[in-house]
């Protein structure tokens, strides 16, 4: 259990002054058994008005109207954070259900069928055929098959920053093997989506100083969450290769990467040229004993 501060730096800059329309801000986390938010601090480079609502998966948003007009805006995040980590090493499983195929209750079927759907295409069948080539025996533990398939991610693909926006279409980073984390966090969720696993694409930020190697620090993270009977939604990292990680700080989760923009606006006038820089730090404050 640790007390993090986390930065998160927004700067978009332009050839000329522009005017701005409402801009979407998803950087905050939702309080839970899992974090605690002590103090959180909205800074932007211009004057404007804020209004705070969740969406409708249930994610922190800010609307932000800014106010004049300028060359460049900046959006600067800061958090301090108390984590309350649950390893899933710690977890019993005692749900039948938790085998291949996946089996959900028909309450829970009804919350999750929107997270179950494909929202890709896989015209020539090549993340079909490379799901396929997974699949072991169908007696496999649903939670065996989930930490196999993540672990495969991380050590057959290669991982390439990149700083354009936009994600690949999983079809893509198959055939490719390679992209960022995530064309990853997408490939995993949609592929578990066609075995009938409920998936979304989780975004945040990871702490990195617990685990050499650690890919995707410095800028903001994704992963996949799958719902598992007994165990609720769980968390698998497979750019690191991680599963239920205390180094993962959950913003937001969506059904499909589009959604899930840390930020997002509109801009009013021909900015000409522009660029988007983005920056994040997180660093431990100090230890905690226990949970509140």
């Amino acid at each position: 259990m640790a007390r993090l501060g986390i930065t998160h730096e927004t700067r978009y800059a332009y050839e000329r002054p522009v005017a701005f329309g409402p801009h979407r801000l998803l950087i905050r986390p939702r309080d839970s058994h899992a974090i605690r938010i002590v103090e959180a601090r909205l800074a932007t480079s211009l004057p404007g008005q804020t209004r705070w609502s969740y969406d409708a998966s249930g994610n922190c948003v800010c609307t932000f109207l800014p106010e004049g007009r300028a060359d460049f805006l900046t959006i600067t995040s800061s958090l301090v954070i108390d984590r309350f980590p649950a390893p899933l090493s710690d977890q019993a499983i005692d749900d039948p259900h938790t085998v291949s195929p996946i089996v959900y209750g028909r309450e829970d079927r009804a919350v999750l069928d929107p997270f179950i759907r494909p929202a890709t295409e896989d015209a020539d069948r090549v993340m079909l055929r490379w799901l396929r080539e997974q699949m072991e025996r169908p007696d496999e533990p649903a939670l065996d098959f989930l930490l196999r398939l993540n672990a495969t991610i991380h050590d057959q693909f290669e991982y390439q920053a990149r700083s354009a926006e936009g994600t690949q279409s999983p079809a893509l980073t198959v055939a490719r093997r390679a992209g960022t984390c995530r064309d990853f966090a997408w490939l995993m969720v949609e592929a578990l989506r066609r075995l009938g696993y409920a998936a979304m694409f989780a975004t945040g930020y990871i702490y990195s100083p617990s685990h050499g190697g650690i890919r995707g620090a410095g800028a903001t993270h994704a992963w996949c969450e799958v719902f598992l009977p007994d165990l609720g939604w769980t968390e698998f990292d497979p750019t690191n290769g991680l599963a239920e990680s205390e180094d993962l700080i959950r913003v937001a989760a969506t059904r499909t990467p589009a959604e899930a923009l840390p930020v997002s606006g509109t801009v009013i006038g021909d900015p000409g040229l522009s660029e988007l820089s983005v920056a994040v730090d997180v660093q431990q404050l100090d230890a905690l004993c226990e949970a509140a």
